[in-house]
């Protein structure tokens, strides 16, 4: 998975030198170099320039030989390979070069090099390569840091071959970082450099350039409605009830006023009257509408307020930074915003420390410790964000008001530090002694979202936090509330926003786990950008109320599971999405033009500005056809732009989410500032850069902070790489234009006075435009969308249709005749719907059929099989799946059976080809045997002596030749060629399998299973050893994401911490921080494996309807799937299997953690199953079954997530089950358990009926076994991605 999705990221091509069992990757970026001297190279009928290298020691020297008359003597194997890559080179196109382990991709690319006298950079990955090890590494020099350049600058900057070789050691996400290189010959560097392409280089050149009840104040101190679940609140109910605290309705509030007088504010709620401390400024907020219910939270804040520190609590989107600012308006206060973050250290909560111009270390305050030295508010915005013991450091201010800093000052309450003046200190004395007053006037505004249902992390509000704040929930607005705000912010409100609007109230009032989760993608923030989007664009197309659903919810991209169940509630709101969102009546009436110095998109209209010669250097320029379909796409970002919206689009790779992006730019005229983000991405390098000078730490502006000063677009891509804690910092800045950052500084929205120093004031256009992958599988990046999309406007991006994508490949390919381009168009439009439909684990995109045509337009000779096979050499080690993707190739008109029968070498073999440069001047097989036994497992390659070896011949071992059976002992495997392994003398052939006959009935003996078990075994798995590997290639994604290592701070030795510079200036050794795997002791390290409980029908019906529709078959291997599949993931997803009958409910047949280990205990689980089945006494506990299975399940506590998973004949009628008790009983275990059934049998349309009167989601009808990884595939993606 690692190879298949870094590769695809890249856009390069693959070739393919030999087959494996496994592969090793090496890949190749060129950069264009002109021809100086004539010099060329021609192989067969493909010539290339060869350019005079200037640093000669760099290009590989003797690994080619020349014959006396200066002829180089190579292989037509080797020659065809060097054709390729020379093709691939005049292209300007990147190379991936796969084979088996060995030396010859790397003698490859080193004959290629010298040949063609390139220059070459060359780097080993390992699982410790990061970012620094490919870009720019620090180092200090004469007391100051300095950057140095790494291979792929180097090679970028001087025009050299970079070699990336042992891909498949990096660990994911690390090679992302030359995305952009690699794809438009762009990389913005940690120096603040940026490398561009050389030809937007040259044209550079070229242009010369209230009232509180008793209730009320007890969920105030203990709120207990957001901290438990539903059964706990009952519970605290009932109590309530037992001591006479009944529930009293609040006076509501009808006005809220305040008058600032001195010092103090007089807060009037109708007749009641508060007085408190205030500061000197006010807080403007003149976009808040008063609501009843807004107000009636507002009263209770402002009354919460005035006795302490507050907390409010609430989903995102319903509006608590904007209450927060209307609280502080009202109290004339001013805030210190303070972004709170997953990795924050308690010293971050308090003070940083810096250097002074003279280079001494000094503390800077956090805006925390500034308010409480001001008395201002300090806002802190992801309360739930913090690790519980950095939120520790907060107890002593809240409870005492006290404070003890890094610099020794003391902070201490107003009362405390009047009595030290009382006992006779003045307040110099105080001040010259780092003792200082906290003013009345300060509070702590806290800012959390709501504990989420069912969630596996421990609930953030502990004991402590509990008792530090009071706390305030604010729920999301009903629609009444909704549609009277919209009506005052957005003017009318249309149809299609009252369907919205009863949308969301359905998902938040559903019952459904999957649908309420959905609810926080339809808030009022979201609400109000798509208001504010029909008020300034309307539109009569019927589909546009089904584009803004696909946009809001990616709805393209769910998992079935959650997109049916979707999409019956848009139903069910009056929504009529049977409409096709791929398409739209006027895509061909949309035209781009300019015109007068003005952009015309459709109907959408842009002056454009004069940009300075600076301004016109960063405005990107791209190659770019103007298909139907991204003209459309380009409207509305533009629409989006134009009303101030920052953008976030997402997509599968290789849709052309960078190039729509940087065309929009270019049309606008806009410059664009790129940052690429990736695994090792922190809060201190997205914001500010550090570097050491002269001896003092300096803080240089990010790519970031540049584009909010100059009014830039900045774009970021690979969003989803980086960790959720740092994407979560881009949150503050696109919801309110207000962040802090690193070095103390703040930025500041568009209109606010940035007169201090310190302060930052976004300029007018700055934009926002993220890019990301679609979130879950195949891709396993982090869910961009979930924890950030709320406050950016969302596109999902999408393959072409295929008119578009005609329209597309035509303009890439205007030579290759029409029928090719329109195979190309059907057959990867069918492999995308595989993939869609979780057959497919990569979803084939443009870019694999661009890059097609473009070879067939330069190269129409070469064989398609060839061609294609470049796309599909990955798959190669994936059987089953090459055998579909080879089906639907086929099906299309695409003869590619060469490379899927591996005779692409036999075609090679059928043209000799020539390679000239123009310039001025074995061992055979003796016979099978036993090898000996190495007592020490040593690795014995090559020979015939040993057992267990590799690459040999005549005995047992791997990857030889001869031997009577494989025989694997854990060693390296050295794979000798399918040729010389099938020319073997058919006398040797024969004995061979004599033995291997022989030592397969002993191994039967051995495991006591005879050869008709054996058979019978077979008959049951064979048919299904591909949806073995879709589900194992399903099992493999909950663990590749599991192995990602993690950042260890403060370590003696590794990767040099940005963030403790000034700790190393003073001699600190835990400077430095390291890649590793997590702390086992830390609370957050603790992963526990996911639980999975197969409940099968081994009742009497099952053996008796067999031979109707083979139910009992299709069980049976169906639990063979399942254990064959789940074999080496144990640890992973635990898993047991019991059976229900008529004689029982809770029957086991395979224990957690005594899985079965060989093909014998395997049947006997099969056996017992089916001999239950026919002597077992009738009758169902199918429902008792199912509900003590989710009940014992979720009373376990050694795992993350817990699925029940019934598999029964749909035999309830004759038992008079009804579907509602089996509903009910698979429920029982919610939120921590989610129950599923299955029927694998059933009279006519039982099955059906019963799935139609069940919960969306909670059973399924699967009469074709095939399906069955579909169906699980579904089941997991939705519990536990």
């Amino acid at each position: 998975m690692l190879l298949n999705l870094l590769s695809r990221d890249g856009c390069i091509l693959r070739h393919r030198l030999q087959e494996t069992a496994w592969t090793r990757g090496c890949a190749m970026a060129v950069k264009e170099c002109k021809n100086v001297d004539g010099k060329r190279i021609t192989i067969g009928d493909v010539t290339g320039q060869i350019t005079k290298p200037k640093d000669l020691h760099l290009v590989p020297q003797k690994y080619v030989n020349y014959a006396q008359d200066g002829t180089a003597q190579l292989a037509q194997t080797a020659l065809h390979h060097l054709r390729w890559m020379l093709q691939k080179d005049s292209l300007k196109q990147n190379m991936f070069l796969l084979g088996g382990p060995g030396p010859l991709r790397r003698q490859l690319v080193m004959q290629f090099l010298e040949i063609t006298e390139r220059e070459l950079e060359y780097v080993a990955l390992t699982r410790d390569t990061t970012e620094s090890d490919l870009k720019e590494r620090r180092e200090i020099l004469s007391k100051s840091a300095q950057y140095h350049y790494q291979a792929a600058v180097r090679a970028a900057l001087y025009g050299r071959v970079l070699v990336l070789d042992g891909i498949e050691h990096a660990e994911r996400n690390v090679l992302p970082v030359l995305n952009n290189l690699l794809e438009n010959r762009e990389m913005h560097l940690e120096s603040g450099k940026f490398l561009m392409a050389p030809e937007q280089y040259d044209k550079l050149l070229q242009a010369a350039n209230p009232k509180l009840t008793l209730q009320d104040v007890l969920q105030v101190l203990y709120p207990f409605q957001s901290l438990l679940m539903p059964d706990q609140q009952k519970r605290v109910k009932e109590l309530l009830t037992s001591i006479s605290l009944q529930h009293m309705s609040t006076q509501s509030v009808q006005r809220i006023s305040s008058q600032a007088q001195d010092d103090f504010v007089d807060v009037y709620l109708d007749e009641v009257h508060l007085r408190m401390p205030c500061g000197s400024t006010a807080l403007l907020n003149r976009n808040f509408v008063d609501l009843p219910y807004q107000r009636q939270v507002l009263a209770t804040l402002v009354q919460s307020y005035a006795i302490g520190d507050v907390c409010l609590l609430g989903e995102r989107g319903v509006g608590k930074l904007t209450l927060t600012k209307q609280l502080l308006r009202l109290l004339h206060q001013s805030p210190e915003l303070m972004m709170l973050y997953e990795d924050m250290t308690s010293s971050d909560l308090l003070q940083q420390r810096i250097t002074n111009e003279e280079g001494d270390t000094i503390w800077r305050d956090s805006p925390l410790v500034r308010a409480a030295k001001t008395g201002s508010v300090a806002v802190l915005n992801g309360l739930h964000r913090l690790h519980k013991s950095t939120a520790a450091v907060l107890q002593r201010i809240v409870h005492d008001r006290e404070l003890q800093l890094c610099d020794g000052t003391t902070l201490l309450r107003q009362d405390r530090y009047q009595e030290l003046l009382r006992q006779g200190f003045n307040r110099r004395q105080l001040t010259e002694r780092n003792v200082l007053p906290i003013p009345d006037s300060f509070r702590i505004v806290a800012l959390g979202e709501l504990p989420k249902r069912g969630d596996s992390k421990p609930n953030w509000l502990t004991p402590e936090l509990l008792s530090m704040f009071l706390y305030q929930e604010l729920r999301p607005l009903q629609q009444s509330e909704e549609q009277e705000l919209i009506m005052k912010l957005c003017g009318l409100v249309p149809p299609e926003m009252l369907q919205l609007l009863t949308l969301a109230q359905l998902l938040r009032s559903s019952k459904n786990a999957l649908l309420h989760g959905l609810a926080e993608r339809l808030s009022t923030r979201r609400l109000l950008k798509v208001g504010r989007r029909l008020k300034a664009y309307p539109s009569s197309n019927p589909n546009y109320v089904c584009q803004i659903l696909q946009d809001i919810f990616l709805i393209k991209f769910m998992p079935s599971l959650t997109r049916t169940a979707l999409e019956q509630a848009i139903k069910q709101a009056g929504i009529d999405f049977s409409c096709n969102m791929g398409q739209t009546c006027d895509w061909n009436q949309k035209q781009i033009s300019v015109v007068h110095n003005k952009l015309l998109i459709g109907k959408t209209l842009m002056q454009l500005p004069e940009k300075s010669l600076e301004q016109q250097s960063k405005v990107p320029s791209t190659l770019f056809y103007e298909m139907p379909q991204h003209v459309m796409l380009l409207e509305h970002l533009l629409q989006d732009y134009l009303i101030g919206e920052h953008l976030l689009l997402v997509g599968n790779q290789g849709v052309g989410k960078n190039k729509l992006v940087d065309r929009l730019l270019e049309l606008m005229r806009r410059p664009r500032e790129y940052l690429q983000l990736h695994r090792d991405t922190t809060v201190h390098s997205l914001t500010v850069q550090s570097t050491l000078r002269d001896g003092k730490v300096v803080f240089e502006d990010s790519v970031l902070v540049k584009a909010v000063k100059t009014g830039h677009t900045l774009v970021i891509d690979e969003a989803d790489k980086a960790p959720l804690n740092v994407s979560c910092i881009l949150r503050t800045l696109g919801e309110s234009g207000d962040m802090l950052l690193s070095d103390g500084r703040r930025i500041l929205p568009h209109g606010a006075s940035a007169t201090t120093p310190n302060c930052i004031e976004t300029h007018s256009d700055f934009r926002l435009i993220v890019l990301a992958n679609r979130p879950g599988f195949p891709f396993l990046g982090n869910d961009f969308f979930a924890a950030v999309g709320d406050v950016f406007s969302c596109h999902a991006i999408e393959n072409p249709t295929p008119d578009s994508e005609m329209y597309l490949l035509k303009r890439y390919g205007p030579s290759v005749p029409n029928k090719t381009l329109r195979m190309l168009v059907n057959a990867f439009g069918e492999l995308r719907t595989l993939a869609d439909e979780g057959l497919l684990n990569y979803p084939y995109s443009t870019r694999e059929v661009v890059s097609i045509v473009r070879h067939l337009e330069r190269y129409p000779q070469d064989d398609m099989c060839e061609l294609i096979g470049n796309v599909l050499d990955f798959d190669r080690y994936q059987p089953e799946a090459l055998q579909q993707v080879t089906q639907v190739l086929t099906k299309h008109g695409l003869l590619i059976e060469a490379y899927a029968k591996d005779e692409l070498q036999s075609l090679r073999n059928q043209r000799q080809l020539q390679l000239s440069i123009q310039q001025n001047s074995g061992l055979d097989v003796s016979g099978s045997k036993l090898g000996k036994f190495d007592q020490n497992n040593e690795p014995h390659v090559g020979g015939n002596t040993w057992a267990g070896g590799s690459g040999g011949r005549d005995t047992e071992g791997l990857g030889g030749k001869g031997g009577p059976f494989r025989l694997d002992k854990g060693h390296n495997v050295y794979q000798l060629s399918d040729d010389e392994k099938a020319d073997i003398p058919e006398k040797i052939k024969r004995a061979a399998r004599e033995m291997n006959r022989k030592a397969f009935e002993e191994k039967l003996q051995e495991i006591k299973m005879s050869a008709h078990d054996h058979r019978l075994y077979a008959q049951l798995i064979e048919p299904n050893r591909k949806p073995v590997q879709q589900l194992r290639a399903i099992l493999e994604a909950v663990q590749t994401k599991s192995k990602e290592r993690q950042w260890q701070k403060y370590q003696t030795q590794g990767e040099l911490d940005d963030t403790r510079l000034i700790e190393g200036i003073t001699g600190e050794k835990n400077i430095y921080k390291r890649r590793s795997e997590a702390n086992p002791w830390a609370d957050y390290a603790l992963t526990k494996p996911n639980r999975l409980k197969l409940v099968v029908d081994v009742s009497g019906s099952m053996y008796r309807f067999n031979g109707y529709d083979r139910r009992l078959d299709r069980e049976s291997e169906a639990v063979l799937m399942v254990i064959e599949a789940f074999d080496g993931y144990e640890k992973k997803i635990a898993y047991d299997i019991v059976g229900h009958s008529g004689e029982g409910w809770d029957l086991p047949f395979v224990n957690m953690g005594s899985v079965p280990k060989n093909d014998k205990e395997r049947f006997d689980i099969i056996r017992m199953m089916r001999a239950h089945s026919q002597f077992c006494w009738s009758g169902d506990n199918t429902v008792k079954a199912a509900r003590e299975a989710c009940t014992t399940l979720g009373a376990e506590l050694n795992y993350d997530n817990g699925i029940v998973v019934v598999l029964s004949d749909a035999n309830l009628a004759r038992y008079r089950i009804l579907p509602k008790d089996l509903a009910l009983s698979l429920a029982c275990g919610e939120p921590k358990v989610k129950g599923y059934v299955i029927f694998i049998g059933s009279l006519a349309e039982e099955a059906d009926k019963i799935k139609t009167e069940m919960p969306v989601g909670q059973s399924y009808v699967c009469m074709d076994l095939t399906k069955l990884p579909q169906i699980l595939q579904q089941i997991f993606t939705s519990s536990l991605f």
